[in-house]
């Protein structure tokens, strides 16, 4: 899996934090990441689908 690195402004990890860990959501940073990721990028897609935006040569 390919690795990215990126900036991210201190309150925003300390928000992220509260929710990695034995009592948290996720199970580490990079979990919380990619969650966030999926569902931003599903939240783009339904965007584009009411907005008539949706490639039809595009398959998923």
């Amino acid at each position: 899996m390919p690795k990215v690195s990126v900036e991210i402004p201190q309150e925003l990890l300390d928000d992220l934090d509260t929710h990695v860990g034995d009592d948290g959501k996720f199970v580490n940073r990079s979990d919380a990441v990619r969650a966030s990721i999926r569902k931003t990028l599903d939240m783009l897609d339904e965007i584009d689908e009411r907005h008539d935006r949706v490639d039809p040569e595009v398959t998923e």
